[in-house]
Order: C-alpha cells, then sequence, then structure tokens
C-alpha cells in the first residue's frame, strides 16, 4: 500500500498566474495578493537598473496593490 500526502499531490497540480511574465507557474511567492513566479523572482533580481527589462518589471509590478484593511 502506497502512502501519498494530499499536500504534496495538490500543490503539484496547482499553478498560479505570475503578475510579471503571465503565464502559469507551480512556484513562487506571493506579495500581498500577487504572485510571482519563482524565475521572474530570480530574474527580477538580477537586473541592472539600466537594463531595458527593469523598465518592464517596474511596469508589470505597479500591477500589485497594497489589499484594503477592513476593520
Amino acid at each position: 500500500m502506497e502512502v501519498v500526502w494530499l499536500s504534496s499531490v495538490a500543490h503539484s497540480h496547482y499553478h498560479e498566474t505570475c503578475v510579471i511574465c503571465e503565464d502559469l507557474k507551480p512556484k513562487g511567492i506571493h506579495l500581498y495578493t500577487s504572485f510571482i513566479c519563482s524565475d521572474c523572482e530570480k530574474d527580477l533580481i538580477q537586473t541592472e537598473t539600466h537594463d531595458p527589462k527593469y523598465k518592464y518589471y517596474l511596469k508589470q509590478l505597479k500591477k500589485i496593490t497594497t489589499p484594503e484593511i477592513f476593520s
């Protein structure tokens, strides 16, 4: 009898849309209400400010909004 953990099965089929590349990806980080995939996160961190990709990343990151706090 094989034991399969539900958490590993659930995460292997769960993908989210990256706010930067707009592709469905399985791994990444959450920033407020948005998801950034691991590939974009690594590339973003390594991109110099004079690189043309940097402006693209800034444009995409502006989509992220701070969640409102309801009290």
